[in-house]
């Protein structure tokens, strides 16, 4: 059985690879409630200025988060909306697994004891 979904699977990719590093995920985490500059994501972590852009710049290709320009600062979002496409993935994920579960469950059920 394929889960259909909206994204393609190079956007899928592209998602889970970036939310498979833990610096990405608080990244996001923490400009889905403010907006940041990257220069203030750098202050929070122990790595350089240039670690936590290139960090940006996978979450940026993902769609997870988006840099628009403010004078000579980048500010970086979280973009809500392709985390929710990416929750239902998730979600169908879940449905067909639990589907499977539940198919076992019959036939097992329907099984004469020895």
């Amino acid at each position: 059985m394929v889960v259909q979904t909206d994204l393609s699977g190079a956007e899928v990719d592209r998602i889970f690879h970036a939310l498979a590093d833990a610096t990405r995920r608080d990244i996001v985490r923490r400009t889905l409630t403010v907006e940041s500059s990257v220069s203030e994501l750098a202050q929070a972590y122990d790595m350089s200025f240039a670690a936590v852009q290139k960090h940006v710049a996978v979450l940026e290709g993902a769609g997870l988060v988006v840099k628009t320009p403010r004078g000579r600062e980048r500010l970086v979002r979280g973009n809500p909306d392709r985390i929710r496409k990416a929750q239902r993935l998730l979600d169908a994920y879940e449905q067909l697994w639990r589907d499977r579960v539940d198919r076992l469950d019959s036939l097992l059920a329907e099984r004469p004891d020895r």
